[in-house]
């Protein structure tokens, strides 16, 4: 009578209906642990082969093992971080002092403490270059044209008043710009000839002179890491937040082109990485590729 009473009342683990559910219940948390820790292990290898994660607070993404990138704030500009066991090499560096500033901070970390020595700028344009300051024992590289860009009068003439124009202050976008000029580290200049760099610990970057197409000299930054698919840092000759801009400097003729150089670098499987936006994929940049880009910067 009271296991009758007992099983009556619901207890579970008894025979009958009230048995079988809690069979039932047992089975349901069974299957949901294993799912859990399903995730747990997908997200693990997901880790392991180099899969992208979200941003984290600080907002720096990992696209695979020792490749970070961030978008900045302001201009939603793009910088990339490579680290090996060899050194670290960062891929543009932000449009103001302070940006570049809070970048080598970031690096520093993200690289657990090797200082950033190479500096692979992607275009002469403000929001990705007056930042180099912050770095002045990399080596800069950056396609053939990209010193007198820099350095030269006319250049860095450009570079401040396009700077003040969209807003910053004068004083730093000063201060920036003649940080550029004489007495800066000399630019490497990539030309016909690829220039690759070992980093150590399986990494490896190759730099490509790919333009010209939105400047006169556009870089890519092909990253081949230790392991998952490769990374492209692209600059500006691709944009996914919006239309990618044709400025006065830019060369839209031979931007098609430019981006067939960037296509036969990436292949199919390569995340591709804008100036400005999210990561994105070939079928992304080939539609690009067939789109006029607009007047802007």
């Amino acid at each position: 009578m009271r296991v009758r009473a007992a099983t009556a009342r619901g207890y579970p683990g008894e025979d009958g209906e009230t048995g079988q559910a809690a069979e039932k219940i047992r089975t349901s948390r069974m299957n949901r642990k294993n799912r859990k820790n399903h995730k747990k292990r997908k997200r693990r290898r997901r880790r392991m082969d180099g899969e992208p994660g979200a941003p984290g607070p600080d907002g720096w993404q990992r696209l695979a093992p020792g490749v970070h990138r961030c978008r900045l704030p302001g201009w939603d500009c793009t910088v990339g971080l490579v680290t090996g066991d060899a050194g670290a090499l960062l891929v543009d560096a932000g449009g103001t002092p302070r940006q570049g500033a809070a970048v080598r901070d970031a690096a520093l970390r993200l690289a657990d403490g090797a200082p950033v020595r190479h500096l692979a700028l992607t275009h002469p344009h403000f929001d990705h270059v007056l930042g180099a300051g912050a770095f002045p024992g990399a080596e800069v590289a950056g396609a053939a044209g990209l010193a007198e860009a820099l350095g030269g009068a006319a250049g860095r003439a450009a570079l401040y008043a396009d700077a003040v124009r969209h807003g910053v202050p004068a004083a730093a976008a000063r201060a920036a710009v003649d940080g550029l000029g004489p007495g800066a580290p000399r630019v490497r200049e990539v030309g016909e000839e690829p220039y690759g760099l070992d980093l150590g610990g399986g990494t490896r970057v190759l730099l490509v002179d790919a333009g010209p197409g939105h400047t006169a000299c556009d870089l890519a930054v092909l990253v081949h890491p230790a392991a998952g698919p490769a990374v492209l840092f692209c600059g500006d000759l691709v944009e996914e937040s919006g239309p990618p801009q044709a400025g006065p400097d830019a060369v839209p003729d031979r931007w098609p082109a430019a981006l067939d150089v960037l296509l036969r670098l990436g292949g199919e499987d390569a995340l591709y990485v804008p100036g400005h936006g999210a990561v994105v994929d070939a079928a992304f940049v080939r539609a690009q590729r067939d789109a006029p880009a607009r007047g802007g910067v």
